[in-house]
């Protein structure tokens, strides 16, 4: 859209709401990407809205007063002093409603062509646009959120996350140590390891009860590191629930519980991606961690994982323990033993 990049480089002043029980802050608003971004005064970024989602709660007075549509109690106030920006939204709002298509003003032709057209961008174009812009503009607080929903959905199958207070100390400590985000157990999962969206990783119980020392449980947590770097675990699930939820995501900050229902039942039962080996063995290397016990441990014979022992970052170098001994028996017994 040209009128886009005519205000590419415009800013204003004004006061936002996140809530209506929330106290208004002053902002500042610009025109993004098909969006309007709302930043606090340090330019970091609260919250974008979708241009064709931005509707006027007080039109032709001043201050001008937005909302996204369908919700009202999130509002940006822009002063009488800016009237520069103000008439820019009001041109964009325009420019979109002109846009959007009206029964009976058009030839029969002409709609077969447009929605032909239309068709071939929601095919071609339009997932994987949304997709990218939906991982760039979804903050960390919401992939956190994400993530907890689907381990709820994980903990029907599995039972509830293991905890104790001893266990969750030296749970947290691994975590650390790993520089791996946030972990959590499972009492019966259907596989050693996932990971989820808020960087958080989920080990089956039998990763830490089934052996003598942390690190064949360290490799499956750097070995999901390794994975989630190279995709980001937020594209995944966008690529399952599809088009309609990526737009909902975008529009109203949720997907649908029934999607989400459907992808923890894909995170089980999915085929689990071999991250490169190289990769793998770098990871390993900067968390100064042997991948000889996890190797052994995803193949008893080392047949199949022969590069992880050969390649081995840390043989013959000495190592200091991941855990003291303490904190790795509670780690064990953090499902009840």
């Amino acid at each position: 859209m040209t009128a886009l990049t005519k205000y590419a480089r415009l800013e204003a002043t004004g006061l936002w709401r996140a809530s209506p029980d929330a106290q208004r802050r002053e902002v500042i608003v610009s025109i993004g990407d098909a969006t309007l971004v709302i930043s606090d005064l340090k330019d970091q970024a609260l919250t974008h809205w979708s241009l064709a989602a931005v509707e006027r709660a007080n039109a032709g007075q001043r201050p001008a007063l937005y909302h996204p549509d369908g919700d009202p109690g999130e509002t940006l106030e822009l002063p009488d002093d800016e009237t520069e920006m103000i008439e820019a939204i009001e041109k964009l709002r325009r420019a979109i409603n002109r846009s959007r298509p009206r029964p009976g003003r058009l030839r029969w032709l002409g709609m077969v062509a447009s929605v032909a057209v239309v068709a071939a961008l929601a095919v071609l174009w339009m997932p994987g646009a949304l997709q990218d812009h939906a991982l760039k503009v979804v903050p960390e607080v919401k992939r956190v959120s994400l993530g907890a929903a689907l381990l709820k959905r994980l903990e029907r199958v599995s039972g509830p996350v293991c905890e104790t207070p001893g266990g969750n100390v030296a749970l947290n400590r691994l975590a650390k140590r790993l520089e791996a985000g946030r972990l959590a157990v499972l009492p019966d999962m259907t596989r050693p390891s996932l990971h989820l969206p808020g960087r958080l990783i989920v080990l089956d119980r039998s990763v830490l009860e089934d052996h003598e020392e942390p690190d064949v449980a360290a490799g499956y947590i750097l070995t999901e590191d390794v994975a989630r770097a190279a995709r980001d675990p937020l594209r995944e699930l966008l690529d399952t629930v599809g088009l309609r939820e990526t737009f909902r995501l975008l529009t109203t900050g949720d997907i649908a519980p029934d999607a989400l229902n459907a992808y923890a039942e894909t995170l089980l039962t999915r085929e689990t991606v071999k991250p490169q080996i190289q990769g793998q063995l770098a990871r390993f290397a900067k968390a100064e961690l042997r991948s000889t016990p996890y190797a052994y441990a995803r193949d008893i014979t080392g047949e199949t994982t022969l590069p992880m022992i050969e390649g081995d970052p840390m043989n013959g170098k000495l190592t200091a323990p991941l855990l003291s001994d303490a904190d790795w028996l509670r780690l064990q017994n953090i499902c009840g033993g």
